[in-house]
């Protein structure tokens, strides 16, 4: 008996090797916590695994990935630190063993309320790198038997390892991000600086004056655009992003964007509509996020139209997708440049000239978006319009919802 557990055990040192390897082979970050919540599952025996990621600044904890693709997200779902298990295991920066879930107080049933896995038995351990808490890797329910020490040995190793890739999947792109984001700002900050140098000479009219203050304004703005955008890209690029979901109805929140932005598309002459199916299933996700997708959905449709254009937003569902197209009759998108529109600080060539951007917003968008574990697409044509589509999950229905 005794021989069959060494083996066993040996074994698991080998795939943990092999894993280790492979994690460091990827510096996406979102691949590297769904693959260490699966392996830390399968090297336990668990039913299933989770991530939480610790915010050092505001002293949270906060789920970030779990081996169940089709609970809703937990990105957003904040654990206290100090009435709960895993915030027992940052505080202390040790593993534990919790056999009976049930008994121990600092057990966050929140958790158990909101996704279809009941906890009875956890394994947790610290992930640290460089002596810093990165955050939490736990194994819930073993499958057979109760969680040992060589569980929680080879879980502590996993996790030893997974601490440093993320750190380094986060310091690798916020260094590219923050690299990216001074070439851009060098040119709103050089016509700043020529401006000024214009308004010093003494022989420049009032007239110019006042188109240079215009100008020192207007990229005044473009770099405290600029400089949120970047706040926010850098959030999601770094796992730190969290999301609030709650169930809602999307009529609402559609009418509170058009409300927002059709001030905006009159003052340009732009006509906005936005039709809706009378019945639509409830939303479940994080409903300031999405509506930060629609704004600037609607903000880049205004941007880019043409005189006396339009702008339609229209609703449909699928049997378990919620459709939002966001279509206008604008200058279009060469094709050349529809396979660029989602990374960041990219802007179509020629698009300079018709309006100013970070380019970071459809950068945002995707990243919000895909973070509900859905997608966003586009179809334009040069001269003729685009049309932006956000493809949702629709979760099961609420009780008390409309069908």
């Amino acid at each position: 008996m005794a021989e069959h557990v060494d083996i066993s055990l040996l074994e698991r040192y080998q795939r943990l090797i092999e894993i280790t390897l492979d994690l460091a082979s990827t510096l996406d970050l979102s691949v590297l916590l769904n693959r260490i919540v699966e392996v830390a599952a399968d090297l336990s025996g668990a039913e299933a695994a989770s991530i939480l990621l610790y915010d050092e600044i505001n002293q949270q904890l906060y789920f970030r990935a779990t081996t169940n693709p089709s609970e809703p997200i937990l990105d957003g779902l904040t654990v206290p630190v100090d009435t709960s298990i895993a915030g027992w295991i940052v505080t202390n920066r040790k593993p534990i063993i919790v056999s009976d879930i049930a008994m121990d107080p600092r057990h966050f049933d929140q958790i158990s309320k909101m996704v279809k896995v009941t906890t009875t038995s956890l394994l947790g351990v610290p992930l640290i790198a460089k002596e810093k808490v990165v955050g939490v890797l736990e194994a819930i329910n073993k499958q057979s038997g109760d969680f040992n020490q060589e569980d929680q040995t080879i879980l502590y190793a996993l996790g030893a390892q997974a601490a440093v890739v993320i750190e380094n999947s986060r310091l690798f792109h916020q260094s590219d991000l923050i690299a990216e984001l001074i070439h851009e700002i060098r040119t709103p900050l050089s016509s700043i600086s020529t401006a000024a140098h214009l308004l010093l000479r003494p022989e420049v009219s009032e007239e110019q004056r006042s188109r240079m203050v215009n100008i020192i304004q207007d990229e005044t703005f473009r770099l405290s655009e600029m400089a949120s955008s970047y706040l926010d890209l850098a959030s999601f690029e770094s796992g730190r992003a969290q999301f609030k979901e709650e169930y809602f109805d999307l009529k609402p929140l559609l009418d509170e964007c058009a409300l927002i932005m059709r001030t905006k598309a009159n003052d340009r002459g732009y006509h906005l509509d936005v039709v809706i199916p009378a019945s639509l299933p409830a939303l479940k996700a994080d409903r300031n996020k999405i509506k930060q997708v629609i704004i600037n959905l609607l903000s880049n449709a205004i941007k880019y139209n043409r005189p006396s254009g339009s702008i339609l937003v229209t609703v449909t569902t699928s049997h378990d997708e919620l459709h939002i197209a966001i279509a206008d009759t604008g200058i279009g998108i060469a094709v050349e440049s529809i396979p660029h529109v989602f990374e960041k600080f990219y802007r179509a060539p020629g698009s300079e000239h018709v309006a100013s951007g970070t380019g970071l917003g459809l950068s945002i968008c995707k990243h919000i978006v895909e973070a509900h574990r859905g997608r966003i697409d586009v179809v334009s044509e040069a001269g003729k319009g685009t049309t932006f589509t956000v493809h949702l999950p629709l979760p099961a229905l609420k009780p008390g919802s409309r069908a």
